[in-house]
């Protein structure tokens, strides 16, 4: 595809676009009575125009059945986790048995590392990337003293090379190989926060798999954003939040993924609760801990069921839509934001501009992490009070998402003239 940087190009593109008109089925930000560009689905999904509906559908259910509608709702409360499940499954490419949505994203990995953590004397190392989500770090550190071990011990972080953003392949896989049967995980994000980077799941499974160790992601960048492959891949376990690119609201559950050898071996340790419980004996207070087959095997308490009711709203969506005409539309997308940005660095020759994501469409998702040297916090400020709700990370990055659900190529082109605009001023 030829690309133009004009607002003529952007509106042809958003009129061929097969999925154009999904971008109606969001709110779309309106802040201090000006309609904004909303970049920031990787860290907060919009609303579908449908959850309150769906919400409120539950609410009728509660004030119809009272606690009754566990059982006589529409979609009954003591299963409604389930209905959620084949969408999930669908977004992570995974079978049903390996995916329920439950608790939230760090809660659920210190549960699965209670059953994939568990180190030795000898096998104790997590091999993990540099600059990770702070949640994960702390997760990794405080795990690691858990078990007895010290966090700068146990916890080898792969660094991009000096001068460089990114994490090389090679230097990840040399890692793993390095360290050998000293390896009890390789826990990586599936997609960096920072950079956008985006990880060969299946390659660095395969590596861990081949000096004895266990392999898991933390998806939350990843899940809604690019098509995933977990079974096939042989991922041994993943989670996931539901508030950035799936669009649940702020907070709202989190799911897991178990592959089947694991979820089916209920001799695996685990933390219990009865919602994990044999569900054909749950209600029979039994005091001996049966866990159920599968990722449900992992759960612990009941539904948080006008959370799911939101997600739901969303995740009908996607299930409409499919991952693959998502991502068609993504790697258009996206490209087109960084055709953008690559003309406004030509424009300013002498500021440093420079995006820090792989150009490379197979090793991203829709995030472009744009570094602005010379600027600061203060340049972030003027692109939000200018109408471009975006997200900075210290202390010179704007990371920038392009959601193919709900922002349009005419989204990125007027983001480019405001970018232009505001660069002209700020020299």
């Amino acid at each position: 595809m030829n690309l133009e940087n004009t607002l003529t190009f952007a509106q042809q593109q958003d009129q061929q676009d097969p999925l154009s008109a999904y971008q109606d089925l969001f709110h779309q930000p309106v802040i201090n009575n000006k309609a904004v560009l909303y970049f920031t689905g990787n860290s907060l999904g919009l609303s579908p125009k449908a959850a309150k509906s769906y919400v409120n559908a539950e609410l009728d259910e509660w004030a119809k059945w009272g606690v009754e509608g566990h059982f006589h709702a529409t979609n009954p409360w003591v299963s409604y986790h389930e209905i959620l499940t084949p969408a999930s499954a669908m977004i992570v490419g995974a079978k049903e048995s390996e995916v329920v949505c439950m608790n939230s994203l760090t809660t659920n990995l210190h549960l699965l590392f209670v059953s994939f953590y568990r180190p030795t004397k000898q096998r104790y190392k997590i091999i993990s990337e540099a600059k990770m989500f702070p949640s994960d770090r702390y997760l990794l550190e405080t795990q690691a003293q858990h078990h007895g071990f010290e966090p700068d011990d146990a916890i080898i972080e792969v660094a991009p090379r000096e001068g460089e953003h990114l994490i090389r392949e090679e230097d990840i896989l040399a890692t793993i190989a390095a360290h050998g049967d000293q390896v009890a995980l390789v826990f990586f994000g599936g997609v960096n926060y920072f950079t956008g980077q985006l990880f060969d799941m299946k390659k660095l499974t395969d590596a861990a798999h081949q000096v004895g160790a266990l392999a898991g992601f933390d998806l939350a960048h990843a899940a809604g954003n690019i098509p995933l492959n977990l079974h096939d891949w042989n991922v041994d376990f993943a989670a996931w939040c539901t508030y950035k690119y799936l669009n649940g609201s702020a907070g709202n559950v989190g799911a897991i993924f178990v592959h089947e050898r694991h979820g089916e071996n209920t001799e695996i340790p685990r933390f219990g609760g009865w919602w994990g419980h044999n569900k054909e004996r749950r209600f029979l207070m039994e005091n001996q801990f049966e866990p159920m087959n599968g990722a449900e095997g992992w759960q612990l308490s009941n539904a948080p069921v006008m959370g799911m009711a939101i997600l739901k709203s969303s995740l009908d969506i996607f299930q409409e839509v499919g991952m693959e005409k998502l991502r068609t539309k993504s790697i258009k997308l996206t490209a087109f934001l960084e055709f953008v940005f690559n003309n406004v660095i030509e424009l300013f020759p002498d500021i440093n501009l420079e995006i820090i994501t792989p150009a490379d469409s197979n090793q991203r998702g829709c995030q472009l992490s744009v570094k602005l040297e010379g600027t600061d916090k203060r340049f972030f400020q003027a692109l939000t009070d200018a109408g471009v709700i975006a997200d900075f990370r210290e202390p010179n990055v704007i990371r920038l998402a392009p959601t193919p659900l709900y922002n349009s190529f005419e989204d990125v082109y007027r983001f480019g003239q405001i970018l232009t605009n505001l660069l002209t001023s700020w020299k």
